[in-house]
């Protein structure tokens, strides 16, 4: 038996257009979800950042949670932990990290309801590091995925690798990045899947793949591909399906009918499942130290020392100029939150605190990559989210009781994040 375990990731960041949020909705969620809907054979792994769940209460699309409940209560679907607002995980301090996973849990919990249980988490754009397991593990998850480019041994198709920090265990499972990018790029259509499938080295026993992309590839990324690729798939999946029931004997087909027989019986070989199904069906492995990476990173990026290059490229200098203007962000709000007994202080720590969060999300230094995205705007406004932070942060400190050395030590990080910014902004009007 080959098990087929898929993955959709679904997210838009904080800074979404309202307008944008409902064309995806009506070109990808809506329709992908049916899709699921009416095949119940069809077992997948959901992926719903919390900041898009957000949206789609406050925007007016809960159709689109209504679905996302009733396929989680049919028992068929199961959802994974994440972060809230896309952050990358190994690039921010880990209380950030606990943070976020945290509030992402508080999100679905409320939104999805009981069917938001996750056995698995999903890192935002795969990036991994050794880093970022002791969070994931003190939120109760048993299995983390990453890409492909990440695993450090043999290519598990029989067999479950776990990781290990501080004595405690994880299992560990591998995208299958060439298959998945196909499939998200219309590389590949429902005939050659099978074909590729029938190629895997099975040896005779039960092996596993792991597909993962971006939900939106199905209908707004590429028009119409839930039915044309999934809807497809999912009928030549479907138990007891009767193609042929009007052939009786092998002998009487044309040779064309012959072959789409023997697919037809090859395709009850093919089982979809959750990833969380994987954990029963197949053995534990040694433990391994996967390789700090994304499901974007190529081997070359990794060869250059640049294991998470959309999000920092050590030489993309607006990369690095986002990054030293977050790290002031984190000092400022820190320090804004350790003091609340003046009110008018909390009030401030607190918006500093929840504009922090939004100013997390991964989008503004993924099109600042240039690989080959590159947007301005967006850019942009992520840099505004990281300022409103800062100056909310300061007012706070401002307004407290801390002594004047320390108000001036933290205005004059204020002014340094000042011409982080404008460096930034020179650097969007030249480029």
């Amino acid at each position: 038996m080959i098990y087929w375990a898929q993955l959709f990731h679904f997210y838009q960041p904080p800074t979404q257009l309202p307008v944008v949020l409902e064309k995806i909705c009506n070109e990808s969620y809506k329709p992908l979800l049916d899709t699921l809907l009416d095949n119940p054979h069809a077992h997948a792994t959901l992926n719903v950042n919390g900041v898009l769940l957000e949206m789609l209460q406050d925007y007016g699309h809960k159709d689109v949670l209504m679905r996302l409940g009733v396929l989680g209560e049919k028992g068929g679907v199961e959802f994974t932990g994440t972060a809230k607002y896309h952050a990358i995980l190994p690039l921010i301090p880990c209380e950030e990290r606990r943070r976020q996973i945290e509030l992402n849990a508080v999100a679905a919990g409320r939104l999805i309801g009981k069917a938001f249980a996750p056995r698995g988490f999903f890192p935002p754009e795969m990036c991994y590091s050794q880093d970022i397991l002791p969070e994931i593990i003190s939120s109760g998850c048993q299995w983390i995925i990453v890409g492909g480019i990440a695993c450090p041994s043999s290519w598990p198709i029989n067999k479950i690798y776990e990781v290990e920090s501080e004595g405690k265990k994880l299992a560990v499972f591998f995208r299958d990045d060439i298959l998945s990018n196909k499939i998200s790029f219309k590389q590949i259509g429902p005939a050659d899947f099978f074909e590729h499938l029938k190629q895997l080295p099975s040896n005779g026993g039960d092996i596993y793949l792991i597909t993962a992309m971006d939900a939106e590839t199905y209908g707004h990324h590429i028009r119409h591909w839930e039915t044309l690729f999934l809807a497809s798939v999912y009928e030549r999946l479907q138990p007891g399906a009767e193609t042929f029931a009007g052939i009786k004997q092998a002998s009487e087909l044309s040779t064309q009918n012959s072959i789409l027989l023997q697919d037809v019986e090859f395709a009850r070989q093919v089982k979809m499942v959750t990833i969380s199904e994987l954990l029963d069906k197949f053995p534990r492995a040694e433990t391994i130290a996967p390789k700090a990476s994304s499901w974007s990173t190529t081997a070359e990026d990794l060869a250059a020392g640049k294991p998470y290059p959309l999000w920092l490229d050590k030489d993309n200098e607006i990369h690095r100029l986002q990054w030293e203007h977050l790290g002031i962000c984190f000092e400022v709000v820190n320090k804004a939150q350790e003091y609340g007994e003046v009110e008018e202080c909390r009030f401030f720590a607190q918006i500093a605190r929840g504009l922090l969060d939004l100013a997390l999300h991964s989008d503004q230094f993924w099109w600042a990559s240039r690989r080959p995205m590159w947007d301005m705007n967006l850019i942009h406004l992520g840099l505004v989210e990281q300022w409103r932070a800062i100056v909310n942060g300061f007012h706070a400190i401002n307004k407290s009781k801390l002594n004047d050395e320390v108000k001036r030590d933290y205005y004059h990080k204020v002014v340094a994040a000042g011409d982080l910014r404008n460096k930034i902004i020179d650097r969007l009007f030249i480029i």
